[in-house]
C-alpha cells in the first residue's frame, strides 16, 4: 500500500516525537531539545538527542537517526504500515483505504519536482547570459551580494513565449502545464507563463523547488501584474505555503524569533542586511494555516508589515484571524513601521541597528488591537465610545480559549474605561453630613420623590428613528456605484477603510481586494453573499440620483470620489478640528492646523452642497434633517 507524502507529513506533524520517545525511555530537556541515553547501544552519558521542532531523533554516539515512524519501527519492532495505523489512531487520522492510483499521484509528484528543479536551473542560466543583463542590473541597484543571489536562486525568464517549452524538452508539456509553468488559452498554442521577469524560486519546509515568483522588469508594461506567482499545483498551496521557511525556520533556532513581512523581496533585503529568520505569505494575507505553521517555529513571530495603509490593514486581518487561534504561551507581537515605510527602505535609510530597535519595541497583540481600533473612528461623544466599546468587544468574543478570552475581556474594559472616564480633579468642598429636613420642607410630592419625568412623545419617537438615514442611503448608493465601477475600489481603498466600521462590505470589498480576488461586478455579490452579506439595493431612490450610478465616464468617477470624500473625510476632519480647539493652549503650530483644518473642511462642505445642489435635494435633504435627526442634513 502506498501512502502519500503530505498525509505521512501531516501524521509527522500531529505526533510529539519526544512524547512518544518518554514513554519507554526517560528524557530530560535541554534547552529546545531533549535528552536520553541511546536505547540502540549501551551508554551512561546522554548522547541521544530529540528535537521535536525538526521531528527527528539523532544519537551521536551509534549514529541511529529517524523520525517518529522509524522508532516505532526500529525501537518497537513495528512493521512500517502497523506503526503508521498506530500513530495515526493517536492522532486521530484516518489511514487512506488502499489505492493503486495513490502510488501513481506519488510518482507523478516526484517527476513534478524534477521539472521544477530543472526550471529553476534554466532560469538560473538565462540570468548570466546577455539577455539576463537587465535582471542583474537590478539586483545590483537593490544592493543584493552575488552570495545573496546564489542563496536565494536568482533567475531570469526570457522573453520568447516558448522559450521554456525549449529548454525542457524532455518532459512533457502537460507535466509543464501541471506545473504551473506553462499556461493553456482555449483555441491557442500553449504559451510560457512567466516572460521577461526576474525570478525566484519557492521552496516547500523540505527546501524543494514547488513554484516561482516572478518580478516584471519592463517599466512600460503596465498591463501586467508587477509580481506573479506559480497558480495552485499538486506541489504548491499558496495558503499553506511560506516563503524562505526551510532557511528561517533553522535561524529561528538561534535568534528566538521570526519575522513575518509581506513580501519575498523584503525576506532577501532583511538577510542581506544580516536577519536571517525572515518570512513571508505568497501574495494572499496572512492565513490561519500560515500562523500555525510559524507557531511551531516560535510561539511569539514578529509582524512587520509595511507602514502604508495597505499594509497595516493586512496586520489587522493578520490579529483577527489570529485571535479565534490564540491558546496559553502563543500569540502575535506588531512592529508599526514609520509610515511609508518597508523594511527594505528602513534599513536603506537608517542602518540594520533601526530595524532591530523597531523589532525590539515591538507591541503586544492586545496593543495593537486596542490602538488600533481608538484609531479607527472618532470617539469624542458617548455614543462613539460606546461603539468604541462594541468593536473591542466583538474581537473578544471570537477568541476560543476561555482564560485567554477573559483576560483580554478584563485588560480592554480596564483600557476602556480609563479612556472613557479619565480621573477629573476634584475642587468640591469637604462633604459634610446632611442635616435632617422635615418632609414638608422638601416640598412634597414635588420634591425629591417624585419619579423623573417621561421624555417627551415627541423626543421619544425621535431617538426611535434610524440615525442619519440620508447618509445610510448615500453609503448604499456609493456601494451601487463600486459595483458598476470596479476598478475604482483599489483607488479609493483608504476612504473605503474609513467607512469599513459603519458597512461591513466595505472591509469586504477591501478583504477581497487584499486576497487578490478579481473583483469583476458578476463576482461582487459573490463575495458578499460568501460572507453573509447583502448586496447593496442599486434600484432608483429618490434624491439618489448620481450620475455614476448609471453612468462610467470620468464625471461619474469624479462625482463618486467627491461623495466617498464627503463620507469618510468629512467627520475625520470635523472630528480633529473639535480636538484642536479643545486642547487649551494656542501655539503656532495648533494654529496652523486649526487653518488647515477649517480650510479643508471649508472645501469638503462645498463638495457637499454643490453634489446636493446638482441632485436638486437641497431642500429634500434640508425637510429631513429638521424632521428626523440633527445630523440628517450631512452626508
Amino acid at each position: 500500500m502506498s501512502l502519500s507524502p503530505q498525509f505521512l507529513d501531516e501524521l509527522r506533524s500531529r505526533i510529539t516525537l519526544s512524547a512518544i520517545i518518554g514513554r519507554t525511555e526517560r528524557v530530560t530537556k535541554a534547552g529546545r531539545e531533549f535528552k536520553a541515553c541511546c536505547p540502540f547501544h549501551h551508554e551512561k552519558t546522554p548522547s541521544f538527542t530529540i528535537n521535536d521542532e525538526k521531528g527527528f531523533y539523532h544519537c551521536f554516539g551509534c549514529g541511529a537517526h529517524g523520525d517518529v515512524i522509524r522508532w516505532m519501527t526500529d525501537q518497537r519492532g513495528l512493521s512500517f504500515m502497523d506503526a503508521v495505523k498506530q500513530l495515526a489512531e493517536e492522532a486521530g487520522m484516518e489511514v487512506p483505504a488502499p489505492d493503486p492510483r495513490q502510488a501513481q499521484r506519488a510518482e507523478k509528484q516526484k517527476s513534478l519536482h524534477d521539472v521544477m528543479g530543472a526550471a529553476q536551473a534554466f532560469f538560473v542560466d538565462q540570468l548570466a547570459s546577455p539577455e539576463g543583463g537587465q535582471a542583474r542590473s537590478y539586483l545590483a541597484s537593490r544592493g543584493f551580494s552575488q552570495a545573496v543571489c546564489r542563496e536565494f536562486g536568482f533567475g531570469y525568464a526570457p522573453e520568447g513565449r516558448q522559450a521554456l517549452k525549449g529548454a525542457l524538452g524532455q518532459f512533457p508539456e502537460a507535466m509543464l502545464i501541471e506545473g504551473g509553468l506553462r499556461i493553456v488559452v482555449e483555441d491557442k498554442e500553449p504559451y510560457d507563463r512567466f516572460r521577461g521577469r526576474l525570478m525566484l524560486p519557492i521552496h516547500d519546509p523540505r527546501g524543494r523547488v514547488i513554484a516561482f515568483g516572478g518580478r516584471i522588469l519592463a517599466t512600460h508594461k503596465t498591463d501586467a501584474p508587477k509580481y506573479l506567482n506559480s497558480p495552485d499545483t499538486p506541489l504548491f498551496d499558496k495558503g499553506r505555503t511560506l516563503y524562505n521557511h526551510h532557511r528561517a525556520s533553522p535561524a529561528s533556532r538561534q535568534s528566538g524569533r521570526i519575522i513575518v513581512v509581506e513580501g519575498y523581496m523584503d525576506v532577501i533585503a532583511l538577510a542581506a542586511a544580516g536577519f536571517h529568520d525572515a518570512v513571508a505569505p505568497l501574495g494572499t494575507a496572512l492565513t490561519e494555516t500560515q500562523i500555525e505553521m510559524i507557531w511551531r517555529m516560535v510561539p511569539m513571530p514578529i509582524l512587520c508589515f509595511d507602514g502604508d495603509a495597505a499594509g497595516q490593514r493586512a496586520a489587522m486581518r493578520a490579529v483577527t484571524r489570529a485571535l479565534p487561534l490564540l491558546r496559553p504561551g502563543h500569540s502575535l507581537r506588531i512592529v508599526r513601521m514609520p509610515q511609508g515605510q518597508d523594511p527594505d527602505e528602513l534599513i536603506k535609510a537608517r542602518g540594520p541597528g533601526a530595524m532591530e530597535e523597531a523589532l525590539a519595541s515591538a507591541q503586544s497583540l492586545l496593543e495593537t488591537l486596542w490602538a488600533h481600533e481608538v484609531d479607527a473612528a472618532p470617539t469624542n461623544s458617548p455614543e462613539e465610545k460606546a461603539g468604541l466599546k462594541a468593536r473591542l468587544m466583538a474581537h473578544v468574543d471570537t477568541i476560543a480559549d476561555n482564560d485567554i478570552k477573559a483576560l483580554y475581556r478584563r485588560e480592554l474594559l480596564e483600557r476602556f474605561s480609563a479612556f472613557a472616564f479619565p480621573r477629573r480633579e476634584d475642587n468640591r468642598a469637604p462633604w459634610q453630613p446632611r442635616q435632617p429636613i422635615a418632609r414638608q420642607q422638601r416640598g412634597g410630592r414635588f420634591g425629591r420623590d417624585m419619579p423623573p419625568p417621561l421624555p417627551h412623545e415627541e423626543t421619544t419617537q425621535r431617538l426611535q428613528r434610524p440615525a442619519n438615514p440620508f447618509r445610510a442611503a448615500t453609503i448604499e448608493a456609493v456601494l451601487a456605484g463600486l459595483i458598476r465601477m470596479p476598478g475604482e475600489i483599489a483607488r479609493h481603498a483608504g476612504l473605503l477603510a474609513r467607512l469599513a466600521q459603519e458597512d461591513a462590505r466595505c472591509d469586504a470589498l477591501l478583504d477581497a481586494l487584499d486576497d487578490g480576488a478579481p473583483l469583476e461586478s458578476a463576482a461582487i455579490g459573490t463575495i458578499l453573499a460568501a460572507k453573509g452579506l447583502t448586496p447593496p439595493d442599486t434600484t432608483a431612490r429618490p434624491g439618489m440620483g448620481f450620475a455614476f450610478l448609471c453612468e462610467s465616464g470620468e464625471g461619474a468617477k469624479t462625482q463618486l470620489s467627491d461623495v466617498l470624500c464627503v463620507l469618510a473625510e468629512k467627520p475625520m476632519v470635523e472630528a480633529a478640528l473639535a480636538q484642536t480647539r479643545e486642547s487649551g493652549e494656542v501655539t503656532e503650530e495648533s494654529w496652523a492646523e486649526q487653518q488647515r483644518l477649517l480650510a479643508r473642511l471649508r472645501d469638503l462642505e462645498k463638495r457637499e452642497l454643490d453634489l446636493k445642489a446638482r441632485l436638486g435635494q437641497m431642500a429634500v435633504a434640508q425637510d429631513n434633517a429638521a424632521a428626523a435627526s440633527p445630523d440628517a442634513a450631512h452626508l
